[in-house]
């Protein structure tokens, strides 16, 4: 009765559920690399967007806490980066798997969301080897305005 469906029903979810656990992974060692002070989010509340449905509202969320978490950390660290990073693309992303569930504008939404969710990850991923390679702790800047002798 099952035949050659059957396992191409056990394969389809870990074609889903794998790459999503490592994009977990990204984006919480990402905000694990933030100090506390620059945290909007803590890491481990991006496993919230494994809840079907409610991940469709949480991951605007989670796009903008990341975004403003780099955002802080850059500057604690005096790196010269984006002042939203990874905020424009990650919303795309958030609103075209939003356009999903529109009948008739499903499938090239959802082409387009896969597009910009790998983006997405790859950016977020960049993010975070830049602050591994960085010095965690911020350079002092030296007393006095730089015009003055």
């Amino acid at each position: 009765m099952f035949g050659f469906a059957f396992p191409g029903l056990l394969i389809l979810p870990l074609i889903v559920v794998v790459p999503g656990v490592f994009y977990l992974l990204t984006l919480q060692k990402a905000l694990g690399l933030c100090s506390r002070e620059s945290r909007t989010m803590e890491p481990a509340l991006v496993w919230l967007l494994l809840i079907p449905l409610f991940n469709m509202l949480w991951h605007f969320f989670v796009i903008a806490a990341i975004s403003k978490s780099l955002h802080a950390e850059f500057i604690r660290r005096n790196i010269s980066e984006d002042p939203t990073p990874g905020r424009r693309i990650g919303l795309a992303m958030c609103g075209l798997f939003a356009v999903t569930v529109i009948p008739h504008l499903s499938v090239p939404a959802t082409f387009l969301a896969i597009i910009c969710w790998i983006v997405y990850w790859v950016r977020i991923a960049g993010y975070s080897a830049e602050l591994r390679r960085a010095p965690n702790s911020p350079i002092p800047q030296p007393p006095g305005r730089p015009d003055e002798p």
